[in-house]
């Protein structure tokens, strides 16, 4: 677990707009953007996802503009679902 990888999952403006639009999908919100933001630090924790970040930059080291944050593949779309989901309405 990292700690910095997690916080920087947290500020990822691609990942932001994958929360908030799973968790309008889910319409137990009726602000996602909101909900993204209040929850940025228990999503950007869960579990794997920090190590799939960080082995994703390892694999693209090479290419300074990498984002793992639009790739689907790093933090799928059933991912963040799950943790949407999890979170559900908490304030």
């Amino acid at each position: 677990m990292s700690y910095l990888s997690q916080s920087r999952i947290a500020s990822n403006a691609a990942m932001f707009q994958r929360m908030a639009q799973a968790a309008a999908s889910e319409q137990f919100t009726t602000d996602p953007n909101s909900w993204a933001s209040i929850h940025a630090r228990t999503w950007a924790a869960a579990p794997g996802w920090d190590a799939a970040w960080e082995s994703a930059l390892v694999a693209h080291g090479d290419d300074p503009e990498y984002d793992p944050g639009t790739d689907e593949a790093v933090i799928t779309d059933q991912m963040i679902l799950s943790e949407v989901q999890t979170i559900g309405d908490t304030p």
